[in-house]
């Protein structure tokens, strides 16, 4: 019989080590793929991996794919080193972009400074208010989050999908499911001439650094991180489990409404079904990559805007399906569990013991 028996010291350097062997067996796993799809695996991983990055533009593009992914994560560690698991940031991005995008949409023809500032509230306000939904469910009634926010994020697609096709629905939009197009006081300045990058980078390096700075010199965070890894001991200190449950639902939900107002406001410029190719799940797999540590998720959600970048790339040179990102982004995460789950276990064989009548 065979079974996994966790070790006494998981290694410390294994763990670092893991996103690397993940993203090697990834790489390994896809090329076996093309292979399988007759197509030459060489070719195949340059175009999925190279070629968008030979051209200013494509660089542009993936710092675009990138800083809203950066920007979820970094809510998303803060609840997961207190092991509160919120997989619902895809709603809470779209409910910061309703928030935001009802701004733009209210002071439509204002020509004032304030609006930019307002929706970037807005959008903070109501990610956070999505997220501590979920906190108030788990905290009176035991409900599990990752149902609670999986669920709340269906219900903000379908308030999405409830506004534009009604109350803000662009009646000069010949019946698109979409609002009117932002103002130029409601969109966030472009940053590079040509590009889509815009101001709204400057938004997750903010984050990135305060994060940082959290989660090295705060004592909350400490307080955080021992209500996850011992809940007893915590208890025993006098640690509230029930606040970090609360700051890590609200904290992930803010930062998520902010991704979803930087999209609104920024490379979308308007409210529609389609302002997030699915950042608020793909930006899971950024924290949990990136060790939960600041600097390594900003380097797997570069990692991750590639992915996006090179699907796009092989729908059009390969004539492959879209579904080849998910696809990557689904292997890379399985190989991540995997490596993390020797990481912590030892494989060790039991012995069969023969039982006489």
């Amino acid at each position: 019989m065979h079974l996994l028996e966790p070790r006494a010291q998981p290694s410390r350097k294994m763990r670092w080590l893991a996103p690397v062997y993940a993203i090697l067996l990834t790489l390994i796993t896809g090329a076996l793929l093309f292979t399988a799809l007759h197509k030459n695996p060489f070719h195949a991983l340059y175009m999925f991996f190279i070629a968008p990055l030979t051209t200013s533009y494509g660089w542009s593009e993936l710092l675009v794919k990138a800083s809203p992914q950066i920007l979820i994560a970094q809510g998303l560690a803060v609840g997961f080193r207190a092991r509160v698991y919120n997989i619902g940031a895809e709603g809470q991005l779209i409910m910061g972009a309703i928030f935001g995008g009802g701004v733009a949409i209210m002071t439509d023809g204002s020509t004032s400074h304030w609006i930019l500032p307002m929706m970037v509230i807005a959008g903070a306000v109501g990610g956070a208010l999505w997220g501590a939904l979920a906190a108030w469910l788990k905290t009176q009634f035991n409900a599990e989050e990752t149902l609670t926010t999986l669920m709340l994020t269906y219900i903000a697609t379908l308030l999405m999908a409830y506004m534009v096709n009604g109350p803000w629905r662009d009646p000069s939009g010949q019946n698109f499911p979409q609002s009117i197009m932002f103002s130029d006081t409601a969109t966030f300045p472009i940053l590079l001439e040509g590009s889509r990058v815009n101001v709204s980078v400057f938004i997750t390096l903010a984050v990135v650094v305060v994060f940082w700075v959290f989660i090295s010199k705060s004592f909350l965070a400490y307080q955080i991180e021992v209500s996850g890894q011992a809940p007893a001991a915590a208890r025993y200190a006098g640690f509230s489990q029930k606040k970090s449950i609360w700051l890590g639902l609200c904290l992930s939900g803010l930062t998520a409404g902010l991704a979803g107002v930087g999209e609104v406001a920024g490379p979308v410029g308007q409210l529609n079904l389609n302002i997030s190719p699915g950042y608020g799940f793909s930006a899971i797999i950024v924290a949990w990559l990136g060790r939960l540590h600041p600097v390594g998720m900003v380097l797997a959600g570069f990692l991750m805007a590639l992915i996006y970048l090179g699907g796009e790339a092989a729908q059009v040179s390969l004539q492959l399906p879209s579904a080849m990102t998910g696809l990557f982004q689904g292997m890379l995460l399985i190989f991540l569990l995997a490596a993390d789950a020797f990481i912590n276990n030892r494989f060790r064989r039991r012995k069969r013991v023969a039982r006489f009548a």
